[in-house]
């Protein structure tokens, strides 16, 4: 049994451990807020931009549309981006994008399609290498950024269009986690290359009028789609993020709770040993007053 000062050790331990915890737990709250407020920022972007893709290439159509619209005509070789966190004490938020990857890569695989990964961030790089590293082909770590922006989603986005205009990718897709609310997020696979005209998206109201592009449709794609994938990718950063905070803020709560949990159960026990203790000595003084 643990002596008195060993529990009064190991609650000093706890109480110090629950003030981290709790510090955390703010730090991770007023970061999400910012972080929230930067991803539901970049979402309207993204979506016009899609809106702008599908009428553009409403008119295009056959050998002149650009192969980032219509792909290689084949779709043996796919490359999987995955997105997820540079640090831990977020519960299984990294967790269950990589786990959800590892289904994406094992169905291609049973398929008999040649997969190859690129990962972003230190976690998802530590946990696909064990299993997959033969299959990585680059990763990124943005621990040292602290706000994403175009300029850090550019070097991933330029490794994509590498690799696929070097031919070793017909098909790119990147999994990440959308941010829905503090509570969930969503493990997502948005297919980047060919690029997916969504058939929801809203055309620009013209009221009537007739207009002819210049220059013509596919010189405009031809800017648009590269540009398009490094706002998917920074979209996706910006949506991790505020992922990574929430399921943090989320963590470091339970994690304080579950604290204050055994401070108060250590407690208990401590004074139950001390109680116990007391009464030893004053029954061994009362047994040694009686025997004189």
């Amino acid at each position: 049994m643990a002596s008195l000062k060993d529990m009064r050790n190991r609650i000093s331990s706890v109480k110090a451990t629950q003030k981290i915890t709790k510090a955390m737990q703010m730090v991770a709250a007023a970061k999400l807020r910012r972080s929230q407020d930067a991803a539901e920022s970049a979402r309207p972007y993204a979506q016009r931009m899609s809106a702008v893709i599908a009428n553009l290439a409403a008119g295009v159509s056959g050998d002149g549309a650009p192969k980032l619209l219509a792909g290689t005509g084949s779709d043996k070789r796919q490359l999987i981006i995955v997105a997820a966190a540079d640090r831990g004490l977020a519960g299984g938020f990294t967790s269950s994008i990589v786990r959800f990857a590892k289904e994406k890569i094992e169905t291609l695989l049973a398929e008999g399609k040649d997969v190859r990964i690129i990962c972003v961030g230190k976690k998802a790089r530590d946990q696909l290498r064990r299993q997959y590293s033969d299959r990585v082909v680059e990763s990124f770590d943005l621990s040292a950024h602290r706000v994403f922006n175009l300029a850090v989603a550019q070097p991933i986005a330029d490794l994509i269009l590498g690799e696929f205009e070097a031919g070793r990718a017909d098909v790119v897709t990147l999994i990440y986690s959308r941010f829905r609310s503090v509570v969930q997020q969503i493990p997502t696979a948005k297919q980047l290359i060919p690029a997916v005209v969504s058939a929801d998206a809203t055309p620009p109201d013209l009221q009537g009028a007739a207009y002819e592009y210049e220059p013509s449709e596919e010189e405009i794609l031809d800017t648009l789609l590269p540009r398009n994938i490094t706002v998917q990718v920074l979209g996706a950063l910006l949506e991790n993020m505020a992922g990574f905070y929430a399921s943090q803020m989320s963590a470091m709560d339970n994690a304080t709770r579950n604290a204050g949990d055994m401070i108060a159960a250590l407690n208990l026990k401590y004074n139950r040993q001390r109680q116990a203790q007391i009464t030893t000595e004053l029954i061994e003084i009362i047994s040694g007053a009686s025997a004189l």
